[in-house]
């Protein structure tokens, strides 16, 4: 991973630029105006405040020249964004690592609308560690056990640990009960997930995504199913549900789309990473964390 010439200023990291293979303008701030003209002044001011840098961190300047392919950094105004209403306590922190109980409509890391209220901008704030960073994600409308890396060193040996499946986790579900379906089940699928796509689906071929589900409770008419990802891909347990027939209770996504507003947190995914386990790469310690958040079937 290539490093940014710029360190993290106030829980964010600074964006990074492409230029194009070829473009009709001379100079650097030319196409980033071009690019974005709703930000033209703000880019301008941050060009004469010598705040826009090379890869290698040299400040560039209004004639600066555009150099194909090559890279620029900066960084962006954050949006005004609204306050997820709901705590994220710390499970356990050393210095390795800090692991929260993230709450449902939190994200894990900045992207698109949630920037400086996603979970990784709020704890780097907060706990003044500027060099914090996610050995995995949960999904926004996802809640429970959500693990960062404290130092840069330690970030590679955790993240690797997931990369390589060497991590067993739980998570618990609410969705229709079937009396039909025989669980438990294994099913394995093969699914893709396009950039810029909302939705990731099930196609033809080689799976490359398996989810044990198991029945725990039920009422006749809702069930608590325990899940048992063996591999992470984007929105699995949410599509597999979906394709067993009992989608999850609050999915807006699977197996259709329906519009929910962003500061509407009545209904909230009723999906929960309740367990972590590893050995810990560095002490060979059998690491468990669980969330204290719960799932209730409707009454």
């Amino acid at each position: 991973m290539v490093r940014a010439p710029l360190p993290v200023r106030d829980g964010l990291g600074p964006t990074r630029v492409r230029m194009p293979d070829s473009s009709p303008f001379a100079t650097v701030l030319e196409y980033l105006v071009d690019r974005f003209p709703q930000d033209a002044a703000r880019l301008r001011e941050k060009m004469a405040l010598r705040e826009i840098v090379d890869a290698v961190g040299t400040p560039l300047i209004e004639m600066s020249p555009l150099i194909p392919r090559s890279d620029i950094y900066l960084y962006r105004d954050p949006p005004i964004e609204p306050v997820v209403p709901f705590p994220m306590p710390i499970l356990y922190r050393d210095d390795n690592l800090v692991v929260v109980d993230k709450p449902h409509f939190l994200a894990t890391t900045p992207r698109g609308a949630y920037v400086t209220r996603s979970a990784l901008v709020v704890l780097r704030r907060e706990l003044d560690l500027p060099e914090l960073s996610p050995a995995h994600r949960l999904d926004r409308l996802t809640a429970g056990v959500l693990i960062f890396t404290v130092r840069p060193e330690a970030r590679r040996p955790y993240q690797e640990l997931f990369a390589d499946r060497k991590v067993t986790k739980i998570y618990d579900a609410i969705a229709r009960h079937d009396s039909s379906l025989t669980l438990p089940t294994t099913l394995r699928s093969r699914m893709i997930k396009e950039r810029g796509v909302l939705r990731a689906e099930e196609v033809d071929g080689e799976p490359n995504a398996e989810t044990h589900v198991e029945l725990t409770a039920h009422d006749t008419v809702h069930g608590l199913y325990t899940l048992h990802p063996k591999t992470g891909r984007t929105h699995q347990l949410r599509l597999h549900m979906a394709s067993l027939g009992v989608p999850i209770l609050g999915d807006n996504f699977y197996p259709r789309f329906y519009e929910v507003a962003h500061d509407d947190y009545s209904s909230p995914l009723q999906l929960l990473a309740r367990t972590i386990e590893f050995r810990d790469p560095f002490t060979g310690d059998l690491r468990r964390f669980d969330s204290a958040r719960t799932l209730q079937l409707p009454t």
